[in-house]
């Protein structure tokens, strides 16, 4: 099959969506692997490295476009790239389409087959390919947060970890899931007093069982939140329904209980963002303030890290690639039933329920295309 690497194009995204290491493997396994001149170089990646480990460098996105069977990206095609997306083609990529009607429309009109990293399953029921990704967001949002509670950046003057004889900040994450765990990891790792919530009474239980006594698991609800809310310096919203929008959980009104200079990090900003307040920002305009309170909502936060974001997706994306490529997309999508649900558009049709829910799209089953 050929296989063609893109250049990422979204605001301040220095991902790649393949190693060169990554496109070795699959020159071994006798496909051609087209790079777009210059896709690795904000992930340290060289043209030459790529072309050393068999692939080939194409000048551009259209080029790309025309020669490639498949499609890799990192995150969603952006507008400019709609109309060079061809009838049958592979886009493999995170997609996050329940925040996004135009993307979708423009799949449906191509035809193509549009599978999103963030919808694909594994037989455990986890989402293998976002995972890494979660682990990274969780991390640097906290990192995100301590920084702009500096007083200099808009926050409250408040050092996450404290001092002896100065209390810590107060965490509270919204969401126990991967991003949660890996934000609480790092938050309670640095002194913080750290608030857990979840709706699953099992990954309570979990992670009360690996997390330090200074992070404190709790039943989410909306009074929970409203209690909490007041006593915060940095609140978290990593909460996910797959292929689905984002609950908001935080309103505008709440706001104003909290305290002057605290932050929100809305890692959910993919898929419509945890708070009412929220709106999409980029790395270099990450911040906004509404209410007295600064907002995080960096779309791509892992492009903060690009090398170790693309390395840990390569890591993971590699078996499925392999996969679609050495049996063709319908075949691969037949025997593997976690690969069948990253399926969004197939055809013309949207066959993600959450996402055709999300937007009140009709809804066709992957399987009909099979």
């Amino acid at each position: 099959m050929k296989i063609g690497v893109l250049k990422e194009i979204k605001n301040e995204e220095m991902r790649v969506a393949l190693t060169p290491y990554g496109a070795e493997e699959l020159h071994l396994s006798g496909h051609d692997v087209y790079v777009q001149k210059d896709a690795g170089k904000g992930s340290g990646f060289t043209d030459e490295e790529y072309v050393l480990h068999g692939a080939k460098i194409l000048s551009d996105a259209e080029s790309v476009f025309k020669t490639a069977e498949m499609v890799l990206h990192v995150k969603e095609p952006q507008h400019s790239e709609y109309k060079m997306i061809r009838k049958g083609q592979i886009i493999f990529t995170f997609l996050h389409l329940a925040n996004e009607p135009e993307l979708t429309q423009a799949l449906i009109k191509s035809e193509c087959v549009a599978i999103g990293y963030e919808t694909v399953t594994h037989k455990n029921g986890t989402l293998p390919i976002l995972a890494p990704m979660s682990e990274i967001a969780g991390r640097v949002a906290i990192h995100e947060g301590a920084k702009f509670l500096e007083m200099h950046q808009g926050g409250s003057g408040i050092l996450l970890g404290g001092v002896p004889g100065v209390e810590p900040a107060t965490v509270m994450i919204l969401g126990g899931g991967m991003a949660g765990l890996n934000a609480a990891k790092i938050a309670s790792g640095m002194g913080a007093k750290v608030y857990i919530l979840d709706k699953n009474i099992d990954r309570l239980r979990y992670l009360s069982d690996i997390l330090p006594p200074n992070c404190i698991t709790l039943m989410s609800s909306p009074a929970e939140i409203r209690r909490l809310l007041p006593l915060c310096d940095l609140v978290i919203g990593a909460v996910l329904i797959p292929g689905d929008k984002t609950p908001r959980l935080i309103t505008r009104e709440q706001l104003k209980t909290m305290k002057n200079g605290s932050v929100l990090v809305d890692i959910s900003i993919d898929q419509g963002g945890c708070f009412e307040t929220s709106r999409a920002t980029t790395h270099d305009n990450p911040i906004y303030i509404e209410e007295g309170i600064v907002h995080f909502c960096v779309s791509n936060i892992p492009g903060a890290v690009p090398r170790t974001s693309t390395m840990a997706l390569t890591n993971v994306t590699l078996p499925y690639i392999k996969e679609l490529s050495d049996k063709g997309w319908k075949k691969a999508l037949k025997e593997n039933a976690g690969l069948l649900n990253g399926g969004n558009v197939i055809n013309g049709k949207i066959v993600c329920e959450a996402v055709s829910r999300a937007l009140g799209l009709s809804f066709a089953k992957a399987t009909d295309f099979l």
